[in-house]
């Protein structure tokens, strides 16, 4: 029969109807993931993806948030899926008894991880501009009159999987400046402007023929598009740090991602939009070095890099991406 998490993956593709538990021939258990069980099925020579959200975290902190997320994750790839459908897997079920649901898997020679290109300092060739595009039409979608927001009422779950682990536990960090970070994070908590991914990272896109396919939607909820875009725009941020020979290009890319998103800004004033994000993002900047998610790539030097760029931008906030970048390249030249 196999572990209870084996059994658990044979039930869930059989009660999608996809084939009989017995016909699995193996089940692989995916690593990397930090709030879901995610697993390979093979049957014959298809294979299929399963998810299932956990209840707890696995991180150093105390962290806990609904499973019952993973119907907003189903929710967003299926919303995004008619949006822009080569930019996500395709679905083959959602089931409320197993809390779980089954995607297309994506494998094969030409795709790759976009963290592990960006890790391995790979200039941008368009990913950063193609990422934002794909962005920025799921959210216009979510702008219009008649989007069906009922699967995302989640500002619960958004609450405790970001703006509470990133942003309210990083405050009590920094006693100095918690109450313009608290503030950032009430302000989350008030919006519902769009359908908000929560988490668009490079760890959470694959290239397949240079296309971005977006995965782990399970943040889902409406709310601020700032946030998607700051959360992205940081990690290329983060990464010029931990990298300086990659620093230009990838500041060239933050560029391009951010010109690329704001042209599909429809719903509201393009340079609003910008000083959320510029105001999210170095508190976003802290957050992955002293909230209850730190990246695991920096060293105590980069941290400190970090804190002393993000804290200076925090108390005293600017209004375009172009002067964080300058803010950065100073930083770097001293």
């Amino acid at each position: 029969m196999g572990t209870r998490f084996e059994v658990r993956c044979r039930q869930l593709v059989e009660s999608l109807g996809l084939c009989h538990a017995g016909d699995v021939s193996a089940v692989r258990r995916l690593s990397g993931g930090v709030a879901s069980d995610i697993a390979v099925v093979t049957v014959g020579r298809q294979s299929v993806c399963v998810k299932f959200a956990l209840e707890k975290l696995r991180v150093d902190e105390d962290w806990f948030a609904p499973v019952h997320r993973g119907r907003a994750e189903f929710a967003w790839l299926a919303v995004a899926g008619d949006v822009v459908p080569d930019a996500v897997p395709r679905l083959y079920g959602w089931s409320d008894d197993d809390n779980g649901f089954a995607m297309e898997y994506i494998e094969g020679s030409d795709v790759s991880l976009w963290k592990s290109e960006l890790l391995a300092g790979v200039p941008d060739t368009g990913e950063a501009g193609a990422v934002a595009t794909i962005l920025g039409r799921i959210h216009a979608e979510s702008t219009k009159p008649g989007f069906d927001r009922e699967a995302f009422g989640t500002s619960i779950d958004f609450e405790s999987l970001r703006i509470d682990p990133y942003l309210r536990f990083t405050a009590g960090k920094h006693p100095d400046i918690a109450p313009r970070i608290v503030a950032l994070a009430d302000q989350l908590s008030q919006s519902s402007i769009a359908l908000v991914h929560g988490d668009i990272s490079p760890k959470n896109i694959l290239l397949r023929g240079r296309q971005p396919i977006l995965l782990d939607a399970e943040c889902a909820s409406m709310g601020d598009p700032a946030f998607d875009v700051a959360f992205c725009l940081n990690h290329l941020l983060l990464k010029s740090i931990h990298l300086p020979d990659s620093a230009a290009n990838l500041h060239s890319a933050m560029t391009r991602f951010w010109n690329a998103y704001a042209s599909q800004v429809s719903w509201e004033e393009e340079h609003r939009l910008e000083s959320r994000v510029t105001r999210l993002l170095p508190a976003l900047m802290l957050a992955r070095v002293d909230g209850k998610s730190p990246v695991d790539y920096l060293s105590d030097v980069s941290r400190a890099r970090v804190r002393a760029v993000a804290k200076p931008l925090i108390d005293s906030p600017v209004d375009e991406i172009g002067e964080i970048l300058q803010v950065l390249q100073q930083e770097t030249s001293v």
